[in-house]
């Protein structure tokens, strides 16, 4: 089944389809960024990536954000035809996604507000503090915002790895919902 078949009830909108690559391409990016970051010495390169990170982490926040309203505006198509057990676990882990999509990076925030590192959006916005500097609370946030990561990636994974069976073992449809109409 392509794309092209599907009937328009049947797909997300386009801006859904646009928010979900972007959100997509974003979070591999900032974790790629992330763990390639931690492992540097002290450098100027090092404080260039955290810099990035930080910017793409609120980026991401912002784009979460217009996901999660638009979402609650625009119902997604219904669902396909798949067992219960399958449906109840891709909803768990659709709204997990979406949690974490805003824990990850506010946990990240307030880490570094924390820490007394301030966030300049693109060096240009400067964002407030989430909490005072505290070096005690800045380590227990910088391991929550590490293990929130990992959570997301791992949910991350699961989604791409149902995704793919849907399409190749299942066949069924599911992954060209959220792919343009190609004619």
């Amino acid at each position: 089944m392509t794309s092209a078949t599907l009937a328009p009830a049947q797909r997300y909108s386009l801006l859904a389809m646009a928010l979900h690559w972007l959100l997509a391409l974003a979070i591999v990016g900032a974790f790629g960024v992330g763990l390639y970051m931690t492992g540097l010495p002290f450098s100027p390169a090092r404080l260039k990536l955290y810099n990035w990170h930080k910017w793409a982490g609120v980026s991401i926040l912002a784009l979460s954000g217009l996901r999660l309203l638009w979402r609650l505006y625009k119902q997604p198509p219904a669902d396909i035809a798949m067992p219960a057990w399958q449906a109840v676990a891709a909803h768990a882990t659709h709204w997990a996604l979406y949690a974490l999509f805003f824990a990850v990076p506010l946990a990240g925030w307030a880490y570094s507000s924390a820490a007394g590192f301030p966030i300049v959006w693109f060096g240009v916005l400067p964002l407030p503090d989430l909490v005072s500097p505290d070096k005690a609370l800045a380590e227990t946030l910088k391991l929550a915002h590490k293990f929130l990561a990992y959570g997301l990636a791992a949910l991350v994974l699961a989604h791409v790895a149902a995704a793919l069976k849907h399409h190749f073992v299942d066949r069924d449809g599911l992954v060209q919902r959220m792919l343009p109409a190609l004619r």
